[in-house]
C-alpha cells in the first residue's frame, strides 16, 4: 500500500473526485490501496490499474484534466510536473482510481 505526500491542492482535488490519476516519478508499488497524506489528513483510494512510461506517454490530451484539474491545456500540465520535479526524463507511474 503506496503512501504518497501530497500537496493540498492535491489533497482536495482528490477528495473532491476530480483528480483520477495520480503521476508519480518512478516505477510503481506494489498494493490495491494508495494512502495520500497531506499533514494530518489521509485519504485512502483504491487503484483501479497502474500505467507506467515516459511523462508525455502517461499525461496526454485525453486525460491531462484528470491528472491536473486546473489545467488548461497539456502544456499546463506538464508545465506543473516540470516545476515539482527536477528532471521529467524517466519512467513515471500513473495510478488510476475510481
Amino acid at each position: 500500500m503506496p503512501l504518497l505526500y501530497v500537496r493540498k491542492e492535491v489533497f482536495v482535488w482528490l477528495e473532491q473526485g476530480k483528480k483520477k490519476v495520480d503521476v508519480r516519478k518512478g516505477k510503481g508499488r506494489r498494493g490495491d490501496f494508495a494512502v495520500f497524506q497531506c499533514g494530518p489528513h489521509i485519504l485512502r483510494l483504491k487503484i483501479m490499474r497502474r500505467e507506467s512510461g515516459k511523462l508525455n506517454e502517461i499525461v496526454r490530451s485525453d486525460n491531462y484534466r484528470q491528472v491536473i484539474p486546473s489545467a488548461a491545456c497539456l502544456e499546463d500540465a506538464i508545465e506543473y510536473f516540470q516545476n515539482l520535479y527536477v528532471t521529467c526524463g524517466g519512467i513515471f507511474t500513473a495510478y488510476h482510481f475510481e
